[in-house]
């Protein structure tokens, strides 16, 4: 199957390639500035689906609207009519065009030339009025706060805010490639023209800036936002994919002492913190007990011995671990419990907490096992 991708080294067409590119059998047809018309045209020939996306969003003359966003269009559909063609054509469309500018006006356009097309020739078309699409690969400081935000921001770059209670309709890229890309499997007797993605995040400016400046700080506070789910999964990805080339590392501060070494990575909201210890051999740590607070241990280097004792109890439990066999072992509260390093080289322990430390409440109570 040859898949034709207009504007296909934009924002949206890269990320549809690399999903395309993943489906077996089909082969991609690209155009963009760098080509011609008369290239179109052989593309235009061959291709059994179009994904029109190529536009302008913000041209140095007005009448570059109409060039980009209707009279290629146009260009477009002669080629199909020309060549007797009755192509699918999926176009990347904007909920701007009822809009009273320029730029919706020649939205507006290219979607009727289309809509004609479809009723001249028995074709299908999809036309997509996208809301504010986000995600990597946008350009910044052109058409997209999301983008332009996450560049400042990763790049130490001061944003500027105009109404932090403006809520604006988000969608994200992967879902916007997920709705365009499920018409591939629909039969030509699809009757349905405009189409919006179903999956939408509606945010305040300044609750998006927020976000930003937090996962920002990570690097220093190392406590991180939820971001497993919804916008803020989606808003993160985003924003790293704007780090520099220079920057994707950070340190993290190393605390020592006689007995080994302790280092925090993460600390989330609602799923604990993660850290590393080492232990020299020889070394005891612990000799604590928790009421509420839990966690799990994981030698990845050496080997130890893990020593419980039920507070109220002279009963000793022991748990030889070690880097030969990977195994977590759970802290039950209520047991005090220390862990010796009883090889001849440094230890190193991979600790879950579920909770944040709370120095105010640290619910750890020393206790000899």
């Amino acid at each position: 199957m040859k898949i034709l991708v207009t504007g296909s080294e934009g924002f949206i067409g890269k990320n549809l390639q690399e999903r395309l590119l993943r489906i077996e059998g089909i082969e991609i047809l690209k155009f963009d500035s760098n080509n011609t018309l008369e290239e179109l045209e052989e593309s235009v020939k061959v291709a059994d689906f179009i994904f029109h996306l190529a536009g302008i969003n913000r041209p140095e003359n007005p009448e570059d609207f109409y060039k980009g966003n209707s009279d290629l269009v146009g260009n477009l559909i002669n080629f199909l009519e020309k060549n007797g063609k009755n192509t699918p054509v999926l176009i990347t469309s904007s909920i701007h065009v009822d809009k009273e500018n320029d730029y919706g006006k020649s939205k507006l356009a290219g979607e009727n030339l289309l809509k004609d097309y479809s009723e001249r020739n028995n074709a299908p078309v999809f036309i997509y009025r996208l809301q504010n699409v986000f995600g990597k690969w946008c350009r910044p400081n052109y058409n997209s706060v999301v983008a332009t935000w996450c560049y400042n921001t990763a790049n130490d770059i001061e944003i500027s805010i105009n109404g932090r209670d403006t809520s604006i309709e988000f969608v994200y890229i992967d879902d916007v490639i997920d709705s365009i890309g499920s018409h591939l499997n629909e039969e030509k007797k699809e009757k349905k023209l405009y189409y919006m993605v179903e999956k939408t995040y509606s945010r305040t400016l300044g609750e998006v800036a927020d976000l930003l400046e937090l996962f920002k700080e990570n690097r220093k506070s190392l406590s991180i936002p939820e971001v497993g789910t919804g916008f803020e999964r989606s808003l993160y990805a985003t924003y790293l994919s704007y780090l520099p080339k220079d920057k994707f590392s950070y340190e993290l501060t190393e605390h020592t002492d006689a007995r080994g070494s302790f280092v925090e990575i993460l600390r989330t909201v609602d799923s604990g913190q993660f850290s590393i210890s080492t232990s020299r051999p020889g070394v005891t740590r612990g000799n604590h007990y928790h009421n509420t607070k839990n966690e799990k241990f994981l030698v990845i280097k050496g080997e130890a011995t893990l020593r419980f004792r039920h507070i109220f109890s002279d009963e000793i439990i022991e748990y030889p671990v070690s880097d030969k066999k990977l195994e977590v072992v759970d802290i039950p509260t209520g047991y005090t419990h220390n862990i010796t390093n009883t090889g001849d080289e440094d230890m190193v322990l991979v600790l879950w907490a579920n909770e944040q430390f709370d120095k105010e409440n640290p619910d750890t109570y020393y206790l000899e096992v």
